[in-house]
């Protein structure tokens, strides 16, 4: 990656041959980083020696998978050299048969950056002019239309990034500022050409894994988050509870050394410190959602160094097939589409960020319960007297953490091991990544619904706490947690509708507007 330069705000990430890594896609998605094709001349030298290669086999009458013959099971079809133009034309427009919800356009501007990110290591054949159409798209904010759902994960993200093709080329529809419009139009107004693609750039724009590879970046970018946020949560809710803060220890922690367990463990040492020693003599053992919460959280702060590099080597891959070997003039065929890496991240990813939510479901369990919160009011109702009988708190809303992660453990059955055999037995082991991905982004809109429902009960749970003990002191980093949850939402005392204070609270989980820890 390149160093970042601001320009109106925003970073600039180059597009070269370059390593490139997650935040940059995710800073592109999120409208915080601008892509730039590079201008070096090195850079668009080799691009350029790819295309060319290509231009002097099919003069002297080379056979090339994708460009000289059919696609897939249909490679054994000789295409006539005045139909050649034609073909990636018809590949794109036999593909658009993409159902399902459209993507974000934060997850279409991820996917475009993705799948520039390779075409631009210089192996697809592909011309600087098609980097640029990709670059001119995201600069002019024009995003493909593209349903979520077609893709097995090989060859690759072949229906949805037909889409992605068909408007680097004028059709099918787009969206700009929140607005469906057609492709046609849009590059017309922003003054745009529509791109006539060269014979092997439909295959090189359809042939790869950019659709299950972008939606990993978002994945990856919210799991991370969540790791300090249910940590953050646990510490509140280990003080809600009355816990042992010893349970944190760093000697004991010491003997058992996988390191993301060990962060963890160190994140709530440091927020429970003040006062800790003079408050857990009660209980030699707290339940286990509480006295093991590093060893859940800690599985998937362990497993996010994995989860990055099989993320960021697929996205630093070049991806189609076949492979264009311009230095040493060869056309190599193979199966770079295959999605296999990705996949397995997104199904580990799901398991553990399902985890999440269940740990935090069986810590709410125990704060609204009066049986095993010592001493909290039942469902953590802060009514008393006459009007206590008809108010009943978080009742409900625990009852809604319950459903979402159920859901979210429902979820967790690996994607991976599906495969499917499709197009004539010659797609016949695929990677399904790219539903995998899509699983793991449900698991954690799920698990970000259970985290907006336990910020609402520690908070509840703390305020509470601190009336039955006016002695207490709160560690600094709960106080200050305290202060800006409570900027948001208000103690609960009369029973009120929820539903707007969980639908703040996830749009702040999603913005990451909370700093935690170092």
């Amino acid at each position: 990656m390149h160093p970042a330069e601001l320009n109106n705000s925003q970073r600039v990430v180059r597009f070269d041959r370059d390593r490139l890594t997650l935040e940059d896609i995710v800073d592109i998605a999120r409208g915080s980083a601008r892509a730039v094709l590079s201008n070096d001349p090195a850079f668009r030298a080799a691009i350029a020696r790819g295309a060319d290669f290509l231009d002097r086999l099919l003069r002297e009458d080379g056979t090339i998978y994708g460009v000289t013959t059919g696609y897939g099971d249909s490679c054994t079809v000789i295409v006539p050299p005045e139909l050649v133009a034609e073909l990636p034309h018809h590949l794109y427009t036999y593909h658009g048969c993409g159902l399902g919800e459209y993507l974000t356009p934060a997850q279409t501007r991820a996917v475009l950056a993705v799948r520039l990110a390779s075409l631009s290591k210089g192996f697809s054949g592909v011309s600087v002019e098609l980097l640029e159409q990709i670059a001119r798209l995201l600069d002019a904010g024009l995003l493909p239309l593209i349903p979520s759902e077609g893709s097995v994960g090989a060859s690759g993200d072949l229906t949805p990034l037909s889409y992605l093709a068909a408007v680097l080329c004028g059709e099918r529809e787009v969206w700009r500022d929140g607005v469906q419009m057609p492709a046609a139009q849009a590059l017309a107004e922003a003054g745009i050409a529509p791109l006539r693609l060269r014979p092997k750039e439909g295959l090189a724009i359809m042939n790869g894994t950019a659709v299950m590879t972008a939606l990993a970046c978002l994945a990856y970018d919210r799991a991370a988050y969540l790791t300090r946020l249910c940590t953050r949560i646990t510490a509140m809710a280990s003080f809600a509870l009355d816990g042992n803060a010893h349970h944190f220890d760093e000697t004991l922690f010491s003997v058992k050394p996988h390191p993301g367990m060990q962060g963890v463990a160190g994140w709530l040492r440091a927020d429970l410190s003040v006062g800790a020693a003079e408050r857990n003599g009660q209980r030699l053992q707290d339940r286990y959602s509480i006295r093991c919460a590093p060893h859940v959280i800690g599985v998937l702060a362990d497993a996010l160094p994995f989860f990055r590099q099989s993320i960021e080597n697929e996205l630093n891959s070049a991806n189609d097939n076949p492979i264009i070997d311009a230095e040493g003039e060869r056309v190599l065929h193979g199966g770079h589409f295959y999605g296999g890496h990705i996949a397995f991240a997104m199904d580990s990813m799901k398991n553990t960020v399902a985890n999440l939510a269940d740990l935090l479901d069986r810590q709410m369990a125990l704060m609204v319960d009066s049986r095993y919160s010592h001493g909290l009011p039942a469902n953590l109702s802060a009514v008393q007297g006459p009007r206590a009988a008809i108010n009943h708190g978080l009742k409900a809303l625990q009852i809604s953490a319950s459903a979402w992660t159920a859901e979210a453990l429902k979820l967790t059955m690996p994607a991976s091991v599906f495969s499917r055999s499709t197009e004539c037995h010659n797609q016949d082991k695929v990677s399904m990544g790219t539903i995998a991905a899509r699983d793991c982004l449900r698991v954690l809109e799920l698990t970000e619904q259970v985290v907006a429902a336990l910020l609402i009960t520690v908070r509840q749970g703390v305020w509470l706490r601190c009336r039955l003990d006016p002695s207490l002191v709160l560690p600094p980093a709960l106080a200050a947690m305290m202060d800006v949850l409570g900027q948001d939402i208000a103690p609960i005392e009369e029973d009120r509708r929820l539903e707007p204070d969980l639908r703040l609270l996830i749009e702040r989980t999603r913005a990451q507007a909370w700093t935690l820890y170092a």
